[in-house]
């Protein structure tokens, strides 16, 4: 790497100066009340897309590969994302169904990562997330799967600018919804 761009790269900003508070000992007990605390205040503070974050998968072999997606829900069987069966994605998820998501709100200092094992949701659950695309028109997609991410373990990250960052996690079992039996 080149000295002007590394320069350049330690030149840019990290975070605005006005971060949120974060307490966690304030936080509410269920890590899913909490998500959607944070989503609330991420849309409140104007960040687009709040809902998209990153799909990180591996192989059989467990060469990772992410991209960015969308989340569809939270419920009892997890945090839910759907892709094509046929996709990248899908393949390593039939050959190693753990997953980890990352959701990332610049605008206020804020990530949220969830992981754990990943489990096919119904063919009627998978159908019914194809129609409600908004370029669905009436087709139909064998291939489509929704999905969920069972959440062993999920970390808030709260930026501070003495760099005293505050990580909150919660591992299994976890309280509330996303870790109901």
């Amino acid at each position: 790497m080149s000295d002007a761009f590394r320069s350049q790269l330690r030149a840019l900003p990290d975070f605005p100066e006005n971060l949120p508070d974060f307490d966690p000992a304030a936080a509410p007990a269920d890590p899913v009340a909490l998500f959607k605390l944070w989503l609330d205040q991420a849309l409140a503070a104007g960040v687009l897309q709040p809902h998209a974050c990153s799909l990180a998968t591996a192989d059989h072999n467990g060469q990772p590969s992410a991209r960015m997606l969308i989340l569809k829900d939270i419920d009892d069987d997890g945090w839910h994302f759907a892709t094509s069966r046929t996709s990248r994605k899908g393949r390593e998820l039939a050959a190693n169904p753990k997953a980890a998501l990352n959701f990332y709100w610049p605008q206020m200092g804020r990530q949220v990562r969830v992981a754990g094992p990943v489990v096919e949701l119904s063919a009627e659950a998978s159908e019914a997330d194809w129609d409600a695309r908004p370029a669905a028109d009436g087709s139909h997609n064998p291939d489509w799967q929704l999905y969920a991410v069972a959440a062993t373990e999920l970390e808030f990250w709260q930026a501070r600018h003495d760099r005293r960052h505050i990580r909150h996690r919660f591992v299994t079992p976890l309280p509330g919804p996303a870790g109901s039996s």
